[in-house]
């Protein structure tokens, strides 16, 4: 298991903007499983929105892509780099998360070519999914 401070390592987020807690299972250059724990005093849920928090689906989106971001600058080639988002497709939310859930952050490396790769991902509260997406990303 890797904690916030081993993940900084891999890449480049920081807080407020590092969005994943920890990481369970990381093959480099091919998958990663990683977790957000949603805290109520996360900086999103005083405006998203006050009285019914949820988490924003586009920020879900950004916790696939930096869990697939670690997976792919874990890779010696890579290390010292930085992941940008080059396109997000058939992004589909199916739950909301609110604070108190633990989203369970999984992403497939499908194909790199260069520096260009994509990602199938996925996230979870308790088994059942949230949001599923493509990222495409560009290694820089």
């Amino acid at each position: 298991m890797l904690n916030k401070e081993q993940i900084m390592e891999l890449i480049p987020h920081r807080d407020p903007f590092l969005l994943i807690d920890e990481i369970e299972v990381l093959e480099p250059g091919k998958r990663v499983v990683a977790y957000k724990h949603m805290k109520p005093d996360e900086f999103w849920f005083k405006g998203h929105f006050p009285d019914y928090p949820v988490v924003p689906g586009v920020l879900m989106v950004e916790m696939m892509a930096q869990a697939g971001c670690a997976a792919m600058l874990a890779m010696p080639e890579n290390k010292g780099k930085i992941g940008f988002f080059g396109g997000i497709k058939e992004a589909k939310f199916r739950r909301q998360v609110v604070p108190g859930d633990t989203l369970k952050i999984e992403v497939e490396i499908t194909k790199v070519k260069g520096p260009i790769g994509v990602g199938s991902g996925v996230c979870t509260v308790n088994g059942e999914k949230a949001v599923s997406a493509e990222i495409t990303f560009a290694i820089k």
